[in-house]
């Protein structure tokens, strides 16, 4: 256990008597044991001075792929859990899209055991479907057992109708998280890119926003019907927005997220064919980008991820049409994010995912456990490959201004800077 003193520390926590304060905050055995304007130190604890620091309660990330087990060339659980650490993140929910895919109670256990004892817990999504194929249930009671906290098949929308139904009504018992990608296969077909004036521009086969709205609202009308509750991933258009927040209204337990890059990027980044921007759901419209901000600034959309996901070189330096979707997001989450929204939205929409996912939110103060991350906002940088930390290099982001810093987290007795 790493006992520490925070001096100066800008305290960023709507929830707490110090925010907006700048304290020492004294941690000791993994608890907040003081929080002073200047802490006396008779212990003679690591006193850990940082620039314009500034400390919120841990951030989640409810989207992160990793490849192990199967696809350690892409990224191993140790290294992506360490770079989650040094990106601000003292929480992250794991995809189900390893090789083998994790679809049974050991498969959990697995990638639980290979992140134990570190800095950023893991907490592992488990397949919807058995093998992620989209034909029977996976084995899901047993693997809320095994410690999954949700059920999806990543990036991938579900045909079978009445198999979601199912899904929606047997987690009911166990209060269980249902979460389902909005993509109807049919009418996205081959497309690679969003279907609009940059797809005909380019000659790419394009995607129309309705195979993300109409699975949504066959998504929505089946949750109304079932009851249970349900999170649709990285949603990028308006009208997805629209129809959330009239779900909502209707009160429906429906929740949304939004990936950083459809916040930050539009689509026009495109017109190099870098596959580098390749991603799913594809870049949007700078009107559905500004539609996705109202989404957060009003509260219809709960979280946002990274949607962090390592692909090989092999995979991804290819043409675009052979490229596979995806994109690192971690190192630059918070410094992207800072161009577009403000400090303490940020941090609102990186923390509450918390609770939609049934994990421990840790307010800053005294007594409670010491779950933080270490930031400081205003520095501006430029986002090269020498500041990627993963083990795959698809960076959406290389080239981009970073707004801020993060310099590292605290959680489970161990400082990562």
């Amino acid at each position: 256990m790493k006992n520490v003193i925070l001096k100066q520390a800008t305290i960023i926590d709507s929830e707490s008597q110090f925010h907006n304060q700048k304290m020492d905050i004294t941690i000791e055995n993994g608890t907040i044991t003081s929080i002073d304007k200047s802490a006396k130190n008779p212990n003679k604890l690591e006193e850990v001075s940082l620039d314009n620091l500034h400390v919120s309660q841990g951030w989640f990330d409810s989207s992160v792929s990793f490849g192990e087990p199967g696809l350690e060339d892409r990224e191993t659980i140790s290294n992506g859990l360490k770079v989650a650490a040094k990106s601000g993140f003292t929480d992250v929910a794991l995809q189900p899209n390893s090789y083998p895919i994790i679809d049974n109670q050991s498969s959990i256990s697995f990638v639980k055991q290979k992140a134990h004892g570190l800095a950023t817990n893991l907490f592992p999504i488990g397949a919807l479907t058995k093998n992620s194929e989209g034909n029977d249930l996976a084995e899901l009671f047993d693997m809320k057992n095994a410690g999954a906290i949700a059920f999806g098949d990543y990036n991938k929308s579900m045909d079978k109708a009445n198999i979601q139904k199912i899904a929606l009504q047997y987690v009911q018992d166990f209060d269980g998280l249902v979460i389902l990608f909005c993509q109807e296969k049919s009418l996205k077909g081959n497309g690679v890119v969003n279907e609009g004036i940059v797809s005909t521009k380019l000659g790419l086969k394009g995607i129309p926003n309705m195979a993300e709205e109409i699975d949504l609202i066959r998504n929505l009308s089946i949750l109304e019907y079932t009851g249970g509750k349900m999170h649709l991933p990285t949603i990028s258009t308006a009208k997805s927005v629209a129809l959330i927040k009239e779900a909502k209204n209707k009160g429906l337990n429906v929740t949304c997220s939004v990936a950083v890059h459809h916040l930050t990027l539009n689509e026009t980044v495109l017109e190099g064919f870098d596959s580098r921007f390749k991603v799913s759901p594809p870049l949007q419209t700078e009107l559905n980008r500004k539609a996705l901000i109202k989404g957060i600034t009003e509260g219809t959309i709960d979280m946002i991820t990274s949607d962090h996901n390592p692909i090989d070189i092999e995979h991804k330096k290819l043409e675009f049409d052979l490229a596979k979707d995806g994109t690192i997001g971690l190192e630059t989450a918070f410094g992207m994010l800072q161009n577009v929204l403000s400090t303490e939205i940020i941090i609102e929409k990186l923390v509450n995912g918390k609770t939609v996912f049934g994990l421990e939110k840790n307010t800053i103060a005294v007594g409670n456990k010491a779950s933080l991350s270490l930031f400081e906002p205003n520095s501006i940088s430029v986002f090269g490959k020498e500041n990627i930390l993963s083990k795959s290099k698809n960076s959406a982001f290389l080239g981009q201004t970073l707004k801020g810093k993060v310099y590292g987290i605290y959680n489970n007795g161990k400082l990562e800077l």
